[in-house]
């Protein structure tokens, strides 16, 4: 299915790399491999791949046209590989089947089945069963709180150099919610909690009259935010699902804008880092940020 699509990648840009270790827990490959998932028109589709290559550098696959769902539908596909993080790019030119498109990230995984009986046990439910495409199997997961992702699997390893940076997982729940994700996804990946601050100021989601909940989460699937809010956001916070890591804000900034892309806030300072929102052609929308925690 969607990120599955990346072995695809592996054809345009590398050969297959080594086997993949396979425990009945821990079943991440590495952050290089865990696409962001774009929807954008079959028109934009193009705009949208030139612009984010011109900002971050990288990149992508030449347009296939395809099905990546398991009933009827058809799309555009391009894949792209850059220094901050790799991207399956979708315009379909059909409806979109449900639940894709509600899917934020593709997860690449030694083992499917492991993955899932990981992914369940951790107390996520399976929305969408695994089901075969040219290259492997896919699945959609929702954690606690409705957070989708896509879990994939390749018969062939693909091979991927490392990140420059690794991008974060920008993920908003409510306060109700927010443990229980925390606890299903770091038993899932038996990742780690890096900071978890109940006073992170407001202006990193919109609000700087206020404060909310940031909790930061690193494992061998990348990097997550977890924002805690209470709704109450004004556009775009909330719209945007992933944030990148750059050397020099300004100079990136400068450099998205000359690419069509529109520059939506200010850059901040706050919890050691300079950040600012970015919508691509397309209408998707990236934090990007430089520094820090």
């Amino acid at each position: 299915m969607l990120g599955h699509l990346a072995v695809w990648a592996a054809c345009f840009f590398a050969a297959a790399g080594p086997s993949l270790a396979q425990t009945a827990t821990a079943v991440a490959v590495g952050s290089q491999y865990d696409s962001t998932h774009v929807y954008v028109s079959p028109a934009d589709l193009d705009r949208f791949v030139t612009s984010f290559i011109a900002t971050f550098g990288g990149t992508a696959s030449q347009e296939i046209a395809l099905t990546v769902t398991p009933t009827p539908s058809r799309t555009y596909w391009r894949f792209i590989t850059s220094p901050v993080g790799t991207l399956s790019v979708f315009g379909f030119t059909t409806p979109v089947p449900y639940p894709f498109g509600s899917e934020r990230t593709g997860y690449l995984v030694s083992d499917m089945d492991a993955a899932l009986a990981a992914a369940t046990a951790a107390g996520a439910e399976v929305i969408v069963t695994p089901f075969a495409d040219p290259v492997g199997r896919d699945a959609i997961v929702q954690w606690p709180g409705g957070v989708r992702m896509q879990l994939y699997w390749h018969t062939v390893a693909p091979h991927f150099p490392p990140l420059t940076t690794i991008p974060e997982n920008r993920i908003y729940v409510s306060p109700q919610s927010a443990d229980a994700f925390v606890r299903a996804f770091l038993a899932f990946s038996q990742g780690r909690v890096t900071a978890d601050d109940a006073n992170a100021a407001g202006i990193e989601i919109g609000t700087p009259s206020a404060t909310f909940r940031r909790i930061r989460i690193e494992s061998a699937f990348g990097k997550m935010t977890v924002l805690v809010t209470d709704g109450h956001l004004p556009f775009p916070y909330g719209r945007e699902i992933m944030g990148y890591e750059v050397s020099d804000l300004t100079a990136t900034l400068a450099k998205a804008r000359a690419a069509g892309a529109t520059i939506l806030t200010s850059p901040y300072t706050s919890g050691g880092r300079r950040a600012a929102m970015v919508e691509f052609p397309g209408s998707y929308i990236a934090e990007i940020h430089d520094g820090g925690a």
